[in-house]
């Protein structure tokens, strides 16, 4: 009897058989390992993917935004707001939350108002900042409608009830231009 080097019997159909089976094996390790590093490269351009720099992201969202998208809008003014891909600039954080707001995007009216509250960017005014929060938060549902009202009367603590009564009108007057 002659025995191979990994330990099958290769005399007649027995050695054929068994390299056969050496070979299978063979290949379903490659198999394994292939599809391992073919996994492996895909986390991997995922990873750079998600981790590409803030103003690569930055350039697309800028590009949309000027094209007129009003989500993109919201979110260049975020990005604004926060320095995330581009400088930090207040002004241009509340010129996007504006052209957003003023197209009925509810986040960017939040945003706005919590802007006009503390007069970043823009001037501080209770009136303007309550009248874009007073719309947020009409749009809003369920506990995200409720934390924009408490910030809401949060802003209207600091009020009087003249700027309430005529900030609950431009609110108003507002829908009724949007056809709402």
């Amino acid at each position: 009897m002659e025995w191979s080097h990994c330990g099958y019997y290769v005399g007649g159909m027995q050695g054929r058989a068994g390299r056969v089976r050496t070979i299978s094996w063979l290949l379903a390790i490659v198999a394994v390992l292939v599809s391992a590093q073919a996994r492996a490269a895909d986390r991997v351009e995922r990873e750079f993917i998600r981790a590409a720099p803030p103003y690569v992201a930055a350039a697309k969202v800028i590009r949309s935004a000027k094209a007129g998208n009003v989500r993109a809008q919201a979110v260049l003014g975020w990005m604004y707001q926060n320095g995330s891909g581009v400088p930090q600039d207040y002004f241009l954080a509340a010129k996007w939350y504006q052209s957003a707001a003023t197209q009925g995007h509810g986040g960017a009216q939040f945003e706005l108002g919590l802007l006009h509250n503390k007069g970043q960017g823009v001037t501080e005014d209770y009136v303007l900042a309550y009248m874009w929060l007073n719309l947020s938060a009409s749009q809003a549902v369920g506990e995200d409608r409720d934390f924009k009202v408490r910030i809401r009367d949060s802003v209207a603590s600091k009020m009087t009830p003249a700027q309430m009564a005529l900030a609950q009108q431009m609110a108003l007057d507002w829908y009724k231009a949007q056809g709402w």
